[in-house]
């Protein structure tokens, strides 16, 4: 993915990485109605992030055994924990591929800073580490990703088609994906009862 090689190659953060991105209540693509997508890498070549409230029917221990990590014996003996990780759908690109959004006290060669307390690995290692209770203390899974060519994004938003605001840590790794989209909009002082649809141009 281009935009991911292009951030570890050049060290620098774009200006909307590390941001929740929001639907607004007109967003005409069903696909994002009432998502929140973490931006991990934004540059003007263009963008890419994980809608983070949408989750798969994949059940994590059925993945595991799709991937040949482990045999069905095993997955039933999984610790609770991994058992329970929820699966989540990224976007509309490359749904086979996997991603994991991670506190940064777990990294391997090819994890990918977003922030300085955030990373993203898409390698089979840090599953296997989720699986064995060694992984990272906060993670999220999710196949497929959100993409967006050369300033596309840019003017999706100044259609109004999404809100952006700072990623709240406790937000973007909490388990409760039902009322995510409303507890981020709260937590940035706005009543989704009162958004409007329609894009205001002076």
């Amino acid at each position: 993915m281009d935009i991911l090689r292009h951030k570890r190659g050049a060290g620098v953060q774009g200006f909307l990485d590390d941001q929740f991105l929001v639907a607004m209540p007109g967003m005409k693509d069903d696909r994002f109605s009432r998502a929140v997508i973490y931006i991990c890498a934004h540059s003007e070549d263009g963008a890419m992030g994980l809608i983070i409230n949408q989750p798969q029917q994949l059940r994590f221990p059925d993945l595991l055994v799709q991937l040949g990590i482990m045999d069905e014996t095993a997955a039933i003996r999984l610790p609770a924990e991994a058992r329970d990780f929820v699966v989540r759908h990224g976007g509309p690109v490359d749904r086979s591929r996997g991603f994991v959004l991670h506190s940064d006290d777990y990294r391997v060669d090819s994890s990918l800073p977003v922030s300085e307390d955030i990373c993203l690995t898409a390698t089979v290692d840090i599953l296997r580490a989720i699986s064995k209770g060694r992984g990272p203390r906060h993670a999220l899974m999710a196949l497929g990703y959100s993409g967006w060519g050369a300033g596309q994004l840019e003017r999706e938003i100044s259609d109004n088609g999404w809100l952006t605001c700072p990623a709240d840590p406790d937000l973007l790794f909490d388990a409760d994906m039902e009322r995510k989209y409303d507890r981020v909009l709260a937590s940035i002082g706005i009543d989704v009862a009162r958004l409007s649809p329609l894009a205001g141009h002076a």
